[in-house]
């Protein structure tokens, strides 16, 4: 069992930076791929990056690259998502996701992930 919590979300302006952090609670969390999905008021939820069990593995939205890096650090059982150079269409609810710790690899599909945060809400404005 994984519990996720998100934090580090709120108001930033147009071009500006957020970092969120998503704490992990379980024995397995160095083995679980992790990812951040977002969901925009009248859009489905959408994949934003994922990241591998031991960190050596990314993947990104192409409306992300290059703007959004994940990361994790284990010993804290947390996986971040630095956002930089933020647009008005970011704005959105955050949520973290994990998979099985069975699971290898990372995914943009969110079926896949079993355990999912509260999710945290990141306002951009011009």
């Amino acid at each position: 069992q994984v519990q996720l919590v998100e934090s580090g979300g709120g108001l930033v302006q147009a071009g500006g930076s957020l970092r969120l952090s998503c704490a992990a609670s379980g024995r397995t969390f160095s083995m679980n791929p992790m990812a951040w999905f977002r969901q925009a008021p009248g859009k489905e939820r959408e994949f934003v990056a994922g990241i591998s069990g031991t960190g050596g593995s990314t993947n990104y939205a192409d409306s992300v690259k290059g703007r959004f890096t994940i990361s994790r650090d284990n010993a804290k059982n947390t996986v971040y998502l630095q956002m930089n150079s933020l647009k008005l269409e970011d704005t959105a609810v955050y949520s973290c996701a994990a998979r099985h710790f069975m699971s290898s690899t990372v995914t943009a599909r969110d079926s896949d992930y079993i355990y999912w945060g509260q999710g945290t809400q990141v306002t951009v404005s011009s």
